[in-house]
């Protein structure tokens, strides 16, 4: 497994990112759980699952802005600087 790209979880739908987000944190707890313990893990997933968590909520978290964005029919903060009416 190398390490976790962007482009991996774009293609999720909002709720397989909020199950990914929840079984992403217990995953990570358990690592956690283990080298506290010293029991035998690999370090680098401890990296690897902080990445994929950041990776699933800032899609999230884009989305979520998009999504209440086009509901107050706000522009986005660019369009005024280049060029908005």
């Amino acid at each position: 497994m190398g390490i976790p790209q962007f482009s991996d979880v774009t293609s999720l739908s909002n709720n397989e990112i909020s199950e990914a987000i929840i079984r992403t944190e217990k995953e990570l707890f358990t690592l956690r759980f283990k080298k506290a313990t010293r029991q035998p893990f690999k370090p680098h997933e401890i990296k690897h699952t902080k990445r994929r968590l950041a990776h699933l909520k800032t899609l999230l978290t884009l989305r979520l802005d998009l999504i209440e964005k086009k509901q107050t029919n706000e522009c986005p903060h660019w369009y005024d600087y280049y060029g908005g009416e």
